[in-house]
């Protein structure tokens, strides 16, 4: 009653953000007179002038208004687009760092202009993330206009951008690109070996567009940099002639959880197959330890027989499997189910199965995403993944007022019985709403769905185009001539997403078609002519073919009817035979319609079944969130070392001297060295300096007399760290005189970092056999991510270890033999010095005996004071 109240007197929270921003859209609006007056040069001089305010310490909330207002300006001069106050206050949300929710149609893409280019002001850089290279490469010449208009920089990364490209996009003002080549440069900078060929700057500000997709539908898949290990595909081959030598009674499916198990009889026969395909010994069990590889694969391989179907999780193109993003019904190019998953699919379709990989780097789009110290977001769905938002990314969502007032109708669902009398019910009202020349746009959840839809409407004659993830080049244009008069366009969930659906038809997407510009202007007035016409009709007719299991993918396809304030109308068909009625409601419906008597092609229309189905939705939703949240957690560990390894290379790379860094490593391994074979407190003749001896041949690659030493003072430590130590440094200046320092110390810059890499490598595979095995523990009462935290800071610890011991092995044993191309070594010679030199002028005026400022212990004119 408290909250009912308070929400009536005080608005809502949403509400009140809105009115918070109301005092700044008036300040913008005050100066839009003013603006309007200055000169093209005098406006692009803003920029110089509200840079010049910022360095001197003006803060982004001060100097705001007259950003908003000089972007305002220019958008109206070289776009011929003004911001509505809306627009800018969706532009205040982002800016603030918040999710801005705009309904479709409200130009979410100039709404970030002003956002954008306030914090671009910065120089520190600013990204705006899309969905695929296409809304990047239009979406950076089309609002790139306005920022180069006022002196700005505009950059653009695609899948084909080379690494000189990246950089010189990185190096821009504002950068356009993919959610997946961000990540993935990201990655592959912590593959490289000198810092000069780093593409990435640090991350500043970001602004995701279609957040929703990207942060949540793409964020369940984590981005992976793989290498080739052995070739396996005869094993895959067998265990997919085994999976299918089983019977139903064998195999226990639960669709609802999404897994697939063997029942008691199943291991009983799958044992049998295996032993007499010779995959196992007649004398083993499947379980034994040298059988886990086996029990691994076929697992994967019930997996992909039982629960990943052919075009609904993927397709077969071109002798390749291809996976199908279930969101958005899009082939997701490049990417590969894990841990042997996609191999088993490839046997599955007797297609060629490639090699498994072993992962090189890898992170999940959300511990990329938090590294931003300030990250925003917009789309036209958010509000029901706010939770999700607000515990994974700090994130709050704020729903923008439309600029006009909605005028779409959404019409209660109508349920079937069977799918046949659904699709008979579809074909029935396109016929009717086609002869009125209304546009129509039928939502499919699957690429098969959406054939199957394409060929009942050719049996009857009836044009249409069919967008999914087969014609995925093609889907901009597609989508954008959907408002036309009589358009019939079948659409996988939302492809063709980032682009409006204007009544009507889209006059410059024609002229993209092949109309020469001069005729841009005729297409114009018909495009006008024939969008009255659509209005007359009743606007876009969305048609929902099935419920999808988030109540966002829903809306995401409403919303494409009444765009800024248009007529259109919404309707979902369903079946009792639909996946979410079918696993998740259909008992309670099912009796309904029983008790209703129901005949073959009538319907129930009904708000409680509406409501029924939003709330098995809301189910579904929160049990993915648990499983994201749990997944992230556990990579939450792998960040947490992924950090502390990146952050090493940086070092690695940046550092100009790593002779004094090695010798301290060195003191440490000989320290860990004699507390395993000479401990404090032991007996003499519990010392074991014979095996110390050997280490340190293996380590050093000489005899270094240990025993000598001992038997000659007795044991004192200090003696002997000193000896080893003294040995270790025999062997490094020996190196230093040989190869010179700059050589000697690019050398060690390649070992540092080819050992941390091999490693990390190892660590990572390591960490994922950890991950696969941890839930076994919850048998024995303990919690399965507490135990994985615990043994990755174990492993890490001995990689950490490892690490150590084998660089200064490597280094102690270094030849450099081969020839070097000496145009190579002078450049990284020449980039070292200019480090260092840009370093020197930043420590100020130092006495030449005094310590060196940079930490390195040495006096100045032994360190930096050198050059």
């Amino acid at each position: 009653m408290f909250k009912y109240l308070a929400k009536k007197i005080f608005g809502s929270a949403n509400e009140r953000i809105i009115r918070a921003t109301y005092d700044i859209i008036e300040q913008i609006s005050s100066l839009e007179n003013l603006m309007s007056k200055l000169a093209d040069a005098e406006l692009a001089n803003q920029t110089f002038i509200l840079k010049e305010r910022l360095k001197g310490g003006d803060s982004m909330e001060h100097i705001l208004p007259e950003a908003f207002a000089t972007v305002r300006e220019t958008a109206k001069r070289v776009l011929n687009m003004r911001h509505f106050d809306v627009q800018l206050i969706g532009g205040i949300i982002l800016h603030h760092g918040k999710i801005a929710e705009m309904k479709t149609g409200e130009g979410k893409t100039l709404v970030a202009t002003a956002p954008v280019y306030l914090n671009a002001l910065t120089g520190l850089g600013v990204h705006i993330v899309t969905v695929n290279d296409y809304l990047a490469r239009r979406d950076s010449l089309w609002m790139g206009k306005v920022y180069e208009f006022l002196g700005l920089s505009v950059g653009c990364i695609t899948s084909g951008s080379s690494d000189e490209e990246r950089k010189s996009a990185y190096l821009a003002d504002i950068t356009y690109g993919t959610n997946n080549e961000f990540g993935f440069d990201y990655l592959r900078d912590n593959l490289k070996y000198s810092i000069g060929q780093l593409v990435q700057r640090p991350p500043n500000y970001a602004i995701v567009d279609e957040v929703d997709s990207i942060l949540i539908d793409e964020a369940r898949t984590p981005l992976i940099i793989s290498g080739s290990i052995t070739d396996q595909s005869k094993l895959y081959q067998q265990i997919d002639k085994a999976i299918q030598q089983l019977d139903r009674t064998d195999i226990d499916i639960d669709e609802k959880s999404k897994t697939v198990n063997l029942t008691e009889p199943g291991h009983h026969n799958i044992e049998l197959i295996l032993k007499k395909l010779g995959i196992i010994k007649d004398q083993c069990s499947l379980y034994d330890l040298e059988n886990m590889t086996v029990v691994h694969h076929l697992n994967q391989a019930l997996k992909a027989h039982n629960l990943f179907k052919k075009d609904v999780d993927y397709i077969v193109k071109d002798g390749k499997i291809m996976i199908i993003d279930e969101f958005t019904g899009r082939i997701m190019d490049g990417r590969r189910y894990a841990e042997g998953l996609h191999q088993a699919i490839e046997a599955k379709e007797k297609v060629k199965i490639q090699n498994e990989n072993q992962t090189l780097a890898s992170v999940t789009f959300q511990n990329y995403f938090r590294m931003y110290p300030k990250l925003a977001g917009m789309t036209g769905t958010a509000m029901t993944e706010a939770n999700e938002f607000s515990d994974i990314y700090g994130l709050e969502v704020v729903e923008i007022p439309t600029n006009v007032k909605v005028a779409r109708i959404d019409e209660e669902d109508e349920i079937y019985k069977t799918a046949e009398e659904k699709y008979e019910a579809i074909l029935g009202e396109i016929r009717k709403v086609h002869k009125r020349g209304q546009p129509i746009l039928v939502g499919t959840v699957s690429i098969e769905k959406s054939e199957l839809l394409s060929s009942l409407l050719t049996k009857h004659d009836i044009k249409h185009n069919v967008l999914n993830a087969r014609y995925h080049e093609q889907e901009a244009k597609i989508i954008a001539q959907a408002g036309k008069i009589g358009a019939i366009t079948i659409a996988t969930n939302m492809a063709g997403r980032g682009t409006d659906i204007m009544l009507g038809g889209n006059a410059a997407a024609t002229v993209e078609q092949g109309i020469s510009p001069r005729d841009l202007e005729l297409e114009t007035e018909i495009v006008a002519q024939d969008r009255e016409k659509v209005l007359e009709v009743g606007g876009l007719l969305v048609i929902g073919t099935e419920r999808h299991e988030s109540r966002r993918i829903d809306n995401q396809l409403r919303g494409r009817a009444g765009r800024q304030g248009d007529v259109g109308r919404t309707k979902f068909f369903l079946s009792l035979d639909d996946d979410l009625l079918r696993i998740f409601g259909s008992e309670k419906i099912s009796a309904m319609l029983t008790r209703l008597g129901l005949q073959r092609g009538e319907a129930i229309v009904h708000p409680w079944i509406t409501r029924s189905l939003e709330k098995a939705q809301q189910r579904v939703e929160m049990r993915n969130y648990e499983i994201r949240k749990n997944l992230l957690k556990f990579d939450d560990v792998v960040d947490e070392q992924r950090k502390v390894i990146y952050a090493q290379r940086i070092e690695i790379m940046k550092d100009n001297n790593l002779l004094p860094t090695l010798q301290e490593i060195i003191k440490s391994v000989n320290e860990s060295l004699i507390e395993a074979y000479i401990q404090k407190k032991a007996y003499e003749e519990e010392w074991d300096i014979d095996s110390l001896e050997k280490a340190l041949q293996r380590i050093y690659g000489i005899h270094i007399d240990v025993k000598g030493v001992v038997a000659q003072d007795g044991y004192a430590e200090s003696e002997v760290k000193e000896l080893l130590n003294d040995k270790a440094l025999e062997i490094l200046h020996s190196k230093k005189e040989q190869y010179g320092e700059e050589v000697l110390n690019i050398a060690l810059s390649n070992v540092f970092l080819h050992t941390l890499d091999q490693l990390w490598r190892e660590h990572l595979h390591s960490l994922d056999n950890l991950r696969g095995g941890i839930s076994l523990r919850a048998y024995a009462q303990k919690d399965p991510l507490n135990e994985y935290k615990v043994e990755a800071f174990r492993m890490f610890g001995s990689m950490l270890a490892e690490l150590d011991e084998l660089i200064v092995s490597r280094c102690s044993q270094l030849h450099i033999t081969h020839e070097i191309d000496n145009s190579s070594l002078n450049e990284k010679i020449r980039l070292n010095r200019q480090e260092v030199q840009k370093e020197l002028k930043s420590l100020g005026k130092v006495s030449r005996n005094e310590l060196c400022p940079c930490g390195s212990g040495k006096k100045f004119k032994h360190c930096h004071g050198v050059l």
